[in-house]
């Protein structure tokens, strides 16, 4: 059985790549366009550290069950290229795993902006890796959509 499962997702935004870099490595931001962290706005969150920095840690918890309880700890930055996050999720099921968001510029106001997931599955959950795999690439497309909406919307406010 398979031991390990990874998705990526990639969209193209009409903004450059600083800029989206500077935006999503703030954890908070996550709530403005993550379907996870949008499907309950009332579920409890901490901060500890100093957000958009290596170390800073996003925790959640709440009773909506896709949702669950767990962290986010920001592990690694490369200024204005990636975001790395070791997450810890404790409920409905306690896992492990890793996402990155890495960004390409296509062009100084375009960037293309690729967003990944990692973590270990075991038995008996190996099983259900495909259907796994294909939920979770929904979610993290419909996040980049999101993202995407609300960034080339900021720039329509701002004219």
């Amino acid at each position: 059985m398979p031991t390990k499962l990874f998705v990526e997702k990639s969209i193209e935004i009409n903004k450059p790549k600083q800029e989206l870099y500077d935006f999503l490595k703030l954890c908070k931001n996550q709530d403005q366009f993550s379907v996870w962290n949008m499907a309950d706005p009332g579920k409890y969150t901490s901060f500890n550290g100093v957000d958009g920095t290596v170390g800073f840690i996003y925790s959640w918890d709440s009773a909506v069950k896709n949702v669950g309880a767990g962290s986010q700890e920001i592990s690694k930055l490369v200024e204005g290229e990636s975001i790395e996050f070791a997450l810890q999720f404790e409920k409905p099921m306690k896992n492990t795993g890793n996402s990155t968001f890495h960004l390409k510029e296509i062009n100084p106001s375009l960037t293309k902006v690729t967003w990944n997931f990692s973590g270990p599955t075991k038995f008996p959950m190996s099983l259900f890796k495909g259907m796994f795999q294909k939920m979770l690439g929904k979610d993290l497309a419909k996040s980049l959509d999101n993202l995407k909406l609300l960034m080339e919307k900021k720039s329509l406010i701002l004219k």
